[in-house]
């Protein structure tokens, strides 16, 4: 999709441009612009040493203040994640959800969501090298992404509203209320609704996997491969074509 690289931001060049906005500033930013500039500072740091590499003093060095700024902001690091995790949502998803909201086909809805995790760009390699992070870090201690959980999946509950309108349209046969015996079977208290949260979960984690490899450099695994896979699952998932 060719919006992607548009809507994730720039990479190592933020915690430069965080630094030089707080060096002009001469210090007299609202509270809420300083964290801001952290939080763009400490993605750059993140990107490029890793979640793990990654300390309060590198992202105070990177942001240009000093670590005391930093801890009046934030508590830890883990903190810190969790707000870059919401930047970089927010950055990489909006377009892409406001457009696919507005798209009255599903099947292209679906395909426009789906094609900008694997685009091979170095925004969508970005995304996931911070998501990566991310996950390592919830599930170390998964209180850290609570309170953040409907900030962070919007991806999925946009998948989720899509196929939904693809099954109650139609489009989707094997999530809808009537699908016959070639459908992806349904609890016994699950209607279209279910099954479309249910898919789009298991996507989630698909895609997860798939893009978790991609980053190993799996011997074989391309993007357009990567792709071929998500339209196959989605195809046995939903019953239709995205060939």
């Amino acid at each position: 999709m060719s919006g992607v690289g548009d809507g994730s931001g720039a990479s190592s060049a933020a915690g430069v441009s965080a630094g030089a906005a707080l060096a002009a500033g001469g210090g007299r930013q609202k509270p809420a612009v300083r964290r801001a500039l952290i939080v763009e500072a400490a993605r750059g740091v993140i990107l490029r040493e890793g979640l793990g590499g990654t300390r309060l003093r590198d992202i105070a060095g990177e942001a240009g203040v000093s670590v005391g700024t930093v801890t009046y902001h934030f508590e830890s690091v883990a903190e810190i994640l969790n707000e870059v995790v919401v930047l970089e949502t927010a950055r990489f998803y909006s377009s892409i959800i406001e457009a696919v909201d507005a798209e009255p086909d599903p099947v292209a809805g679906v395909r426009m969501l789906v094609e900008p995790l694997f685009a091979a760009t170095d925004a969508s390699d970005e995304h996931w090298r911070l998501w990566s992070d991310y996950w390592t870090a919830v599930a170390r201690k998964p209180a850290v992404a609570a309170e953040y959980v409907e900030r962070i999946r919007v991806w999925e509950a946009c998948l989720t509203r899509t196929l939904r309108r693809g099954a109650e349209s139609g489009a989707f046969p094997a999530l809808g209320a009537g699908a016959g015996a070639g459908a992806v079977a349904a609890g016994p208290d699950e209607g279209p609704a279910d099954r479309a949260s249910e898919v789009a979960l298991k996507l989630a984690a698909y895609s997860d996997g798939v893009a978790t490899q991609l980053a190993q450099k799996a011997p074989g695994l391309t993007s357009e491969l990567a792709l071929t896979w998500m339209w196959t699952f989605l195809g046995h998932e939903t019953g239709a074509s995205f060939a």
